[in-house]
């Protein structure tokens, strides 16, 4: 005669759920989670601009991961760093692989946030109530922009060492504090183990704290909801749709698609990643005859490099991301996506095509044909974010818009 297991399954099952009620008492961890990952209420109208946040947080947890392994072997040293990437390279086990996903992933990263901000600046998103999600997100921005240039100078090889030595020169322009400044960052007079160390430490340190500002940004985002490309707010359960399993499977497909971007990079054109100069050590006594950052930072770079004073310069070139902090109050028109406003539309090309420019600048400045066309490009920025979007709203059309996210009328 066979026992019935059945009582037995019934009672595991009952501890488990004691269990977890006890810890729910204490820790509504289960109860949250199923909140605001499960039944959290998304639009139902959110397109693949949206997925873009999920991807960027997949790939910080890759970077991090693979950080950690890569400092474990990592030495930040003048006389060493370089030979420890070489030995990291060719004697640590898949420790190619590791560098590969760590350097790709940070110039995906980079894509995926100008992507992410994008879609803010089309869609509005950094419009009342959400100013804290934007200026949130544009803390990470810099945050991320820190993290990444500390990154770059950790290889030691001759664009590392030549682009520490050019942004120290530049923040050196600064009136009264710049000398101290730059040689406190510097830990000397050069470029020397001291700096090297306090890049690692910056860069290492850096990756933790964003992942905490990621939880604030998350925080705000889920108290304020998410805009929509409509850009008005659902007003009935009709118009949301639960997180799962929509848009974690909208989201998934997304995370797949750049994960595969991720391996073509790393396995099929690592030389993409970096600049060749940076195989070869650092050497103090040779200028490479082309300085230039990654892409990432050219456009910032092609600032520095069309002003002929270097403090005018760096303070232009700091002066185009802080200005993003003020939009929220810069825009005062009432239509949040710019599916709605046409002549913005046409404004933000423009802006895209301005940032392009400086970037093609910051890559080719010996080009002297080039600066005067990087000039109006950096005009333009500035007068898209001064004078257009403040005034803008006086010369658009006015749009019916949507009553809800299920009316599919409303004239763009």
């Amino acid at each position: 005669m066979t026992q019935d297991p059945e009582p037995h399954l019934n009672q595991v099952s009952s501890k488990k759920h004691t269990f977890s009620e006890w810890i729910e008492k204490r820790f509504p961890v289960f109860s949250t989670f199923r909140r605001e990952y499960i039944q959290f209420p998304m639009p139902r109208n959110l397109n693949i601009w949206w997925a873009f946040g999920a991807v960027l947080c997949v790939t910080l947890l890759l970077m991090l991961a693979t950080g950690i392994f890569l400092a474990l072997s990592y030495t930040p040293s003048a006389e060493e760093a370089f030979a420890s990437i070489e030995m990291i390279e060719r004697r640590v086990p898949s420790g190619w692989l590791l560098r590969s996903l760590h350097m790709a992933g940070s110039n995906l990263f980079l894509v995926f946030l100008y992507l992410h901000l994008f879609r803010g600046l089309y869609y509005g998103s950094y419009k009342n109530p959400r100013e804290l999600v934007w200026l949130s997100g544009l803390l990470l921005m810099l945050m991320v922009m820190m993290t990444a240039f500390a990154g770059y100078i950790l290889p030691w090889g001759q664009m590392s060492y030549w682009a520490a030595n050019v942004v120290i020169q530049a923040i050196s322009s600064i009136p009264f504090i710049g000398e101290g400044l730059a040689h406190w960052l510097m830990g000397g007079s050069s470029p020397s183990d001291l700096t090297l160390h306090r890049y690692f430490v910056l860069h290492f340190a850096m990756a933790f704290f964003i992942i905490a500002v990621v939880f604030i940004h998350v925080i705000c985002v889920h108290v304020v909801k998410s805009n929509n490309p409509k850009g008005i707010e659902p007003k009935t359960k009709e118009e949301t749709l639960p997180f799962y399993p929509y848009y974690v499977a909208k989201d998934g497909v997304v995370i797949v698609g750049a994960i595969i971007l991720l391996v073509l990079l790393a396995f099929f054109f690592p030389d993409l990643l970096t600049n060749s100069e940076n195989y070869t050590p650092a050497n103090p006594l040779e200028t490479p005859a082309n300085i230039a950052p990654e892409w990432y930072f050219l456009p910032f770079y092609g600032i520095l490099q069309l002003i002929p004073y270097k403090f005018l310069g760096l303070l232009l070139s700091v002066g185009s991301i802080m200005v993003l902090f003020a939009v929220p109050w810069l825009d005062r028109s009432p239509i949040k996506s710019a599916n709605y406003r046409p002549l913005y539309r046409i404004a933000l090309f423009l802006l895209v095509l301005s940032f392009v420019m400086l970037g093609i600048v910051g890559k080719y400045h010996s080009h002297t044909g080039l600066i005067w066309l990087g000039r109006l490009a950096l005009f333009y920025y500035y007068a898209h974010f001064l004078l257009i979007l403040p005034f803008s709203a006086r010369f658009e059309l006015k749009r019916t818009l949507p009553t809800s996210l299920l009316d599919e009328k409303g004239h763009k």
